[in-house]
């Protein structure tokens, strides 16, 4: 939806003039460009970046290897493909408030460079990415960029990430191949970066246990200081852009005082000199490039803040004399990203003023819109408006045409903020006989839709032989174009109904276990279905992908009991309970405070975070211990020590999660397992046998139990490749005349993915004590 007018108040008031050209005039002291690299959306060194680029001046940048579709999602329940539109979303938000120029080796939902889950090791991370697609779109970032300085956020040891391991043995490697001509992997003109630094600090933590010490500093960016016009420590400022990355929980308060600096490592220098500073050996300003008098109109554009006629004034001059100027190959980029940072300054000092936005915020791609354009002018002379338009757009004063236009993409190769890629709206100013021109994005950009799409709903389903359903109703709607005639291709056998919201399908009665994909067509046309990913801390985001939905037929034999469901919005475990024909009932708040109505459940299951996520919920585990030793069942799914997990009073006997969870998780999915008995786990009501081990996703579990009371049993075994055996990933112990089974595996997720076996296990996960 376009913005409200609320939310428009909103957004300006996060925007002040006089904070904006303060920091648009920052950028003019130096030339110098730093770039950080990293696996993950939040890798970035927020708090050092924040110093560089508000202190110091320097052009920061980020190169990051995936969307982080592997992680974890605080907020929501998006994961893999979904998740990395959204924290893609997320790191974009984080740029803006740092001014991070930000690039993606992973350029599709599809590309090999994915998050495929948590690796222990950098050969297999580099493996399944392609080593040479990776170094040749690492190369084609440094050659676009043109950095300076690059610095990987982790060490390639041994405890680390195996995707941060990945980057960093990359950094070194792309410092020779970017700069080698004979290079084949890349088109783009040569580029020698100047020096490589590693963090001097150790990456241990709640996830992370590097096994040897850091290198040593080679030199320490002091960070302990405050920007002198909005009064935030630098620490601060890289919080503020941490905090928008909500799906993992990023962004905290640090208490004055508690600022640190930052030890680097130089590894590798193509300048001469000692390194006792950052800029040491490397160009510093126009001046070192043989243009005095335009460094002087810059600095002196900065002596004059928050005089905006001065700095207008003086900023334009600088623009001015950089029109004709020539210099190198090598340092004719640094000219251009000076006369965007003035464009912006000359912006800003002028107070001329842009706002475009679209009576619809969602078209699709053969639609039009209304288009609203307020300008104000300011004390600039001259001002002209035009727009960059993507192919298949056309604009007039008041609305805008599609034709044709190609899909909004979901993850955009590179985010430059402040220089919005098309559709944006060109703004050209004419200052004190100088023209300049800055690129103005829409207040919120619209997104493509298919013109050939429906909402479908559910995306996957499991059908139970185990029980008498052999019906699925499949939701359709938001059809375009309207009017469409939606179609299904279903398996023999199948039959397919209309309905007034979609189909009624039938299954045959003796259908085999096995997974089935159930195509939409519209007018006979394979039509696509988009998730809207939508938060009120990122820009709106669509995920476009064929209309099927994936049926799971699976052999599980369910336990007679009546099941409890305690959530805390970070799974859809009581969803897929129920589809595979559970007896389930999710819990309230005042069910949850209540003896009388617990007592009705055989058995409660503790959904994922819950602890941290669920309000009251740990206030009221003596209830459920108590409820437990009375004979119920409790069963609590994989949680992470700070989601309110107490390790002597949330179980009901001594259970403590271990960290970091680089020591206590099994990252390979196809692990070996072992069975450490035949427990009634493993064999009622179904038998878990190796079959029900395959075709797992991401990983086997995190997390796992690190000690636990003598009243718990292991029940399995399994391990990495050349690691130790872990028996924490399912715990169980009989509680009074109840039991408690604590499980890690993560068979939220598997469910989702529709794998069999973890339906199975967790049949017998809910079943009674005998």
């Amino acid at each position: 939806m376009p913005l409200t007018d609320q939310a428009r108040i909103a957004r300006e008031q996060l925007q002040p003039r006089i904070v904006e050209l303060w920091r648009a005039l920052t950028p003019l002291k130096t030339i110098v460009s730093f770039m950080n690299t990293g696996a993950h959306p939040d890798d970035e060194i927020s708090e050092m970046l924040a110093a560089f680029r508000f202190r110091d001046g320097i052009d920061i940048s980020y190169a990051c290897s995936t969307r982080g579709e592997g992680g974890q999602n605080d907020i929501g329940t998006e994961a893999t493909e979904a998740l990395g539109v959204l924290r893609t979303a997320e790191m974009e938000r984080a740029c803006d408030v740092l001014g991070l120029r930000m690039y993606w080796l992973s350029t599709s939902p599809t590309d090999a460079i994915f998050d495929f889950g948590f690796s222990k090791s950098g050969i297999e991370t580099m493996g399944k990415w392609g080593r040479d697609r990776t170094l040749a779109r690492f190369v084609d970032i440094l050659r676009a960029e043109k950095p300076d300085i690059i610095c990987p956020t982790f060490l390639d040891i041994s405890g680390q990430h195996g995707h941060h391991r990945a980057m960093t043995e990359a950094a070194h490697l792309v410092m020779t191949l970017a700069a080698d001509p004979n290079y084949k992997g890349s088109d783009l003109a040569p580029w020698q970066v100047k020096k490589l630094y590693l963090p001097a600090w150790s990456g241990a933590g709640q996830a992370y246990d590097d096994d040897v010490p850091p290198p040593p500093a080679t030199l320490t960016i002091e960070a302990k200081g405050s920007d002198p016009i909005t009064g935030w420590s630098y620490a601060h400022i890289g919080q503020q852009s941490r905090a928008f990355h909500r799906t993992q929980a990023m962004g905290k308060w640090v208490p004055a005082g508690e600022e640190r600096d930052w030890p680097l490592h130089l590894v590798e220098s193509h300048v001469d000199g000692p390194d006792d500073t950052l800029f040491a050996g490397l160009p510093y300003d126009l001046k070192a490039l043989g243009l005095p008098q335009v460094q002087d109109h810059m600095d002196a554009a900065r002596a004059a803040f928050p005089d905006f006629d001065t700095v207008l004034k003086h900023a334009s001059a600088a623009l001015t004399a950089l029109e004709n100027v020539s210099v190198s190959d090598e340092f004719s980029h640094k000219i251009e990203r000076k006369r965007e940072q003035l464009a912006h300054v000359i912006r800003i000092a002028a107070g001329t003023q842009l706002i475009v936005r679209t009576a619809k915020s969602n078209l699709r791609t053969n639609d039009e819109t209304a288009l609203t354009v307020e300008l104000r002018k300011g004390t600039a002379d001259r001002v002209e408006t035009a727009f960059s338009l993507p192919q298949g757009w056309t604009a007039t004063n008041d609305s805008i045409a599609l034709k044709g236009a190609p899909l909004t993409d979901p993850y955009p190769p590179v985010y430059l903020p402040g220089e919005p890629d098309a559709p944006c709206a060109l703004l050209t100013l004419e200052t004190h006989g100088v023209k300049s021109q800055t690129r103005i994005a829409f207040e919120v950009t619209p997104i493509i839709l298919p013109d050939q799409a429906a909402d479908i709903a559910p995306l996957g389903e499991v059908v139970n032989r185990q029980t008498k359903r052999r019906s699925i109703r499949l939701h359709v709607s938001n059809i375009s174009p309207t009017g469409s005639k939606p179609t299904l291709q279903t398996p023999d056998g199948w039959s397919a109904a209309s309905s007034e919201t979609g189909f009624d399908l039938k299954l045959p009665d003796d259908i085999a276990a096995g997974c089935h994909t159930i195509a939409l067509s519209l007018n006979g046309n394979p039509s696509q279905t988009v998730r809207m990913i939508n938060y009120d801390h990122i820009e709106p985001r669509a995920l476009a992908r064929p209309a099927q939905m994936q049926v799971q037929v699976i052999d599980t034999i369910l336990p007679d009991v009546k099941i409890g469901y305690i959530g805390g919005g970070n799974d859809r475990v009581d969803y897929w309970l129920e589809r595979m024909g559970a007896d389930v009932t999710a819990i309230n708040d005042q069910d949850l405070q209540s003896d009388a109505q617990l007592a009705q459940f055989d058995t409660i299951v503790i959904g994922i975070f819950a602890m941290k996520f669920r309000n009251g919920l740990a206030e009221q585990m003596p209830r459920l211990h108590k409820w437990t030793q009375a004979g119920g069942t409790l069963l609590t799914l994989y949680h992470r020590p700070w989601d309110n997990w107490d390790k002597n009073n949330t179980a009901p006997e001594m259970l403590e999660i271990g960290q970091p969870s680089l020591r206590w998780r099994v990252t390979d999915e196809k692990a070996s397992i072992k069975h450490l008995s035949d427990h009634a786990l493993l064999t009622s009501p179904n038998k878990i046998t190796a079959e029900d081990w395959q075709g797992w996703h991401k990983e086997r579990g995190l997390y796992f139990a690190k000690a636990w009371s003598d009243a718990y049993r292991p029940i399995l075994e399994m391990n990495d490749p050349d690691e130790a055996p872990h028996q924490g990933a399912l715990l169980t112990a009989d509680i009074g005349k109840g039991r408690h089974t604590h499980c890690a595996l993560i068979l939220h997720h598997q469910m989702e993915k529709l794998v069999p076996g973890a339906f199975r296990l967790m049949a017998n996960l809910l079943a009674k004590r005998n």
